[in-house]
Order: structure tokens, then C-alpha cells, then sequence
């Protein structure tokens, strides 16, 4: 049983996380549509976002990263293992949300993330297999 965050402004931030970065079956044509349905924009503005990643795997599996599936990376956590991945690029600069227009990449890569109390907040980049 997953129990949610006890500390309260841990659980919208994971909430967040999960929207924004999370999504099992993620295709590279699906930006647009799935960055417009879950109105994700740069925080506290309607502008587009630069860049979006989404994850192609479960909220569970990612929440391990936090856990022994990951190890420090910085101030962040690193997978041990590469994650299925889509790489969301804003083709049209100065954008307004829901006008945002995306180009999609599938990748495979390790990701990096901050947890706070075992729960990831923040996705932070993808690192490419040869990088430490």
C-alpha cells in the first residue's frame, strides 16, 4: 500500500511530479496533445514550457529511484538503470498555453531527479550512458 506523503508540501509537488513527468504509454507524436490535456505550462505562467520530459514507466517505479534504485547525483538522484523516456522541445518560442507546439524524442537514458522524503518532486535531466 502506498501511503501519500504525510508532509504537506511534499504531496502537491509529487502530484505534480506525476502529471508532468509520468505517463506509461508515451508516444514522441503525443506532446501536443498529452502537455495541452494535463495543462502543463512554465510554473505560475500560461507560457510553454522549454522542454518536457515524460517518463515511460509506473509512479511506483520511478518512486524507487528515491529509494535503492537510485544513487546521488549532486544535490540530485540518479537512476541506476535507463528509463524509456520522451523528450518534448518547444518548436514555437513565446508560445502561450494551449497554442504549444511540440517536437518529440523517444530516448532511453538515466534520469535525474530530486526526492524529498523519498518521493521524487523535480525532474531535473536525462543523462547520456557515458556521462558520470
Amino acid at each position: 500500500v502506498n501511503s501519500p506523503p504525510t508532509d504537506a508540501n511534499i504531496s502537491p509537488r509529487y502530484k505534480k511530479f506525476i502529471v508532468q513527468h509520468i505517463k506509461g504509454q508515451m508516444s514522441a507524436t503525443r506532446c501536443d496533445h498529452e502537455i495541452r490535456s494535463r495543462d502543463i505550462t512554465k510554473t505560475n505562467s500560461n507560457e510553454c514550457k522549454e522542454t518536457n520530459t515524460f517518463i515511460q514507466a509506473s509512479t511506483n517505479l520511478v518512486k524507487t529511484i528515491c529509494g535503492g534504485a537510485g544513487e546521488p547525483y549532486g544535490e540530485m538522484t540518479k537512476s541506476l538503470q535507463p528509463f524509456s523516456i520522451v523528450v518534448c522541445t518547444l518548436k514555437n518560442q513565446q508560445a502561450r498555453h494551449p497554442h504549444c507546439q511540440y517536437r518529440g524524442q523517444a530516448r532511453t537514458r538515466r534520469i535525474a531527479i530530486k526526492c524529498e522524503q523519498g518521493f521524487p518532486v523535480h525532474f531535473e535531466r536525462d543523462i547520456i550512458h557515458f556521462e558520470n
